[in-house]
């Protein structure tokens, strides 16, 4: 098997590379480097410079445009014309913190927390996804008097030092914190007909009992209900009830990642975890909230909001301006407006479809899976064996690139095509996407 690979590493520009490069791009290179050190991460062989964006589209300084199929963060489409004028028009009357009463704010708040199921009632806003899984965290443990979480192997979840000690992608080959346990993703590919639910649910049984034997109390379970950094895994419908059982009948939570399945990128309803039938404890949100303005967000139920506060606080000077809150509330207005949930479910099941017709052809597209505009595209070596083929994955990412299509990876070996467009794409957009990537197929294949 391949090894497995930092979610940073994947997709990653090798500094090393940079003196083949033509000069104006070195130079861009060596300029970011010297102010970012070595920690810098920017994407492909060659990195791009990026200078405009609007809808799918993104425009380089040299002029060529790139259609979108990577970025979340602008989830109703990049410069959005009503997004942009929200935080224009917001920015020129009022930013402060939210120790004053301030309608715009309030508005949000509620027309947001109007989206969730009962009884999720309450709402603390943060300014990235990263500090509103790590208040989750804090709030699980207050609420349990528990420290024990269970993650999925390859999760993501951020990039505080608590949501890191969650986040194992983060970490490949060190050992996890001794209060965190991992289980399988659930994987209907490499599953051998079992169901995935239920495997799960055993497989988080058998993570609590491992903590109790180890004299750590269990707190909850973390979960991106599309298992993005897993490799894309939304299906069937359904198969986080059984797993939310399991965590409530031992006392833990169930905490919702919804930073990259929510705001109806899966084409089923706003949010995640309701293709799968369940109300999770607690709802953490990030990037997509304000279409590419910073802010995040935890949903939860009042009675464990109160339970932290009874013992903590939390404040956040930043989280809920009254700028976020109006590039929010355009967001949601965008959404419902636009029938974006809808189209992700009519051009994700086409895109689906376009892709699994080339699979005819290619015999290294080993499955095509995703729910609405969140799909995996994973390359295998043989489809007898299934082994991950991260270097043909890596050949399509920089062929598309070439080609004018911006991509991503994902998985423990980096084998699996992320495709996660802004909300607006086209069949036509979808189209494009698939004879390029057939084009790429037909010459990875040549060799």
């Amino acid at each position: 098997m391949p090894d497995e690979k930092e979610i940073l590493a994947l997709n990653a520009f090798d500094p090393g590379a940079a003196g083949s490069m033509a000069a104006p791009t070195r130079r861009a290179v060596e300029r970011r480097l010297r102010s970012f050190g070595t920690g810098a991460v920017l994407f492909y062989r060659e990195p791009i410079e990026m200078v405009r964006a609007e809808g799918v589209w993104m425009e380089a300084a040299d002029g060529r445009r790139y259609l979108d199929v990577y970025n979340n963060v602008p989830s109703v489409g990049h410069c959005h014309p009503r997004v942009v004028e929200a935080i224009r028009r917001q920015v020129g009357t009022l930013n402060v913190h939210t120790r004053y009463l301030n309608d715009v704010v309030d508005t949000y708040a509620e027309r947001l927390l109007a989206t969730f199921p009962d009884p999720i009632g309450n709402l603390v806003l943060t300014c990235t996804g990263s500090e509103a899984n790590d208040i989750a965290l804090r709030v699980a443990q207050a609420a349990t008097g528990g420290t024990g979480f269970i993650v999925t192997e390859t999760a993501y979840h951020g990039n505080t030092a608590a949501v890191t000690d969650v986040s194992p992608s983060s970490r490949p080959g060190r050992p996890l914190a001794p209060h965190v346990r991992t289980v399988p993703a659930p994987d209907l590919y490499r599953g051998a007909g079992a169901d995935p639910g239920e495997g799960m649910a055993a497989a988080v049984a058998q993570a609590i009992a491992d903590m109790e034997r180890h004299g750590v109390r269990f707190a909850g379970i973390m979960v991106d209900t599309v298992f993005s950094s897993d490799g894309v895994h939304t299906d069937p419908e359904g198969l986080l009830a059984p797993v939310l059982a399991t965590v409530h009948a031992h006392g833990g939570l169930f905490i919702a990642d919804e930073v990259q399945p929510g705001f109806g990128r899966t084409g089923a309803a706003l949010w995640g975890f309701e293709r799968h039938g369940i109300v999770p404890d607690i709802v953490t949100l990030g990037k997509p909230m304000g279409n590419g303005f910073p802010m995040g967000g935890m949903a939860l139920r009042p009675d464990l909001l109160a339970a932290f506060n009874a013992g903590d606080r939390y404040f956040n000077t930043f989280g809920g301006n009254p700028v976020a809150a109006a590039a929010g509330l355009a967001v949601l207005d965008v959404i419902r407006d636009e029938g974006l949930v809808e189209n992700a479910r009519i051009v994700g099941e086409h895109f689906r479809d376009g892709l699994r017709e080339i699979a005819n052809r290619h015999v290294v597209i080993g499955d095509v899976r995703g729910a609405g505009l969140f799909i995996g595209l994973e390359f295998v070596a043989d489809r007898e064996g299934k082994a991950p083929a991260p270097e043909v994955a890596s050949a399509v990412i920089n062929g598309l690139r070439e080609r004018g299509v911006l991509i991503g990876a994902a998985g423990a070996y980096g084998n699996t095509l992320k495709i996660r467009p802004p909300l607006c794409f086209t069949r036509q957009d979808a189209d494009r996407v698939v004879e390029l990537c057939d084009d790429v197929l037909t010459e990875v294949a040549a060799g």
